[in-house]
């Protein structure tokens, strides 16, 4: 199999949380097979963020980024396993960019997890209310799929990278976990928008 599909690709990066050349050479050494890329990629060392994620993370740092002459302000707690980590370059950049993004895309939490139960709620019933046109039997379909399209778009993890829109911050986040050989994880975020609601 010479020629690898893009979706093909995607998926192995799904899970990997890979960068796309890394996934697609992966894919082309084992003919395709997603599950003999994977090993591949374990054997050499490439992904070890799966058995990282469980790992205590109680170092790190707080950044902050301001934007637009002071108009938007982000302050950020980014947690790793040493200090050795949180002061190295790479991780430092890390989070710079972290910053950056949540400056540009506005995300309302770090994880859907972390949603208001009754905001979900709320925007079930105006999905419901948008297709109540529907035939009962895709009704709760289409609902759960504009629910987790709303879910996706205000989670920080769930995002797509402003640097490179096809890397969720999630697989940002593995990424950075597989260099750097620690866990990493995104506590909280806090962003101002001069003149917004408070």
């Amino acid at each position: 199999m010479s020629e690898i599909s893009a979706k093909l690709v995607s998926e192995l990066r799904e899970k990997t949380g890979l960068g796309m050349m890394d996934c697609k050479k992966a894919l082309v050494e084992s003919k395709g097979d997603i599950e003999a890329a994977i090993t591949a990629l374990r054997k050499k060392g490439e992904l070890k963020a799966g058995a990282k994620s469980d790992r205590a993370t109680k170092e790190g740092v707080i950044a902050s980024y301001i934007h637009m002459q002071g108009k938007v302000g982000v302050l950020i707690e980014v947690n790793c396993e040493t200090d050795f980590v949180a002061k190295n370059e790479a991780f430092r950049e890390f989070v710079k960019d972290v910053t950056l993004h949540i400056a540009a895309a506005n995300p309302k939490v770090v994880s859907r997890d972390h949603v208001d139960p009754k905001l979900i709620e709320q925007e079930r019933e105006i999905a419901a209310a948008q297709i109540k046109d529907k035939p009962a039997a895709v009704v709760d379909k289409i609902v759960q799929g504009k629910v987790d399209k709303f879910l996706s778009s205000i989670a920080l993890l769930e995002q797509g990278f402003i640097k490179d829109p096809e890397t969720t911050i999630e697989q940002l986040v593995k990424q950075q976990i597989a260099k750097l050989g620690e866990n990493i994880q995104i506590r909280r975020f806090v962003r101002y928008a001069v003149g917004e609601e408070i």
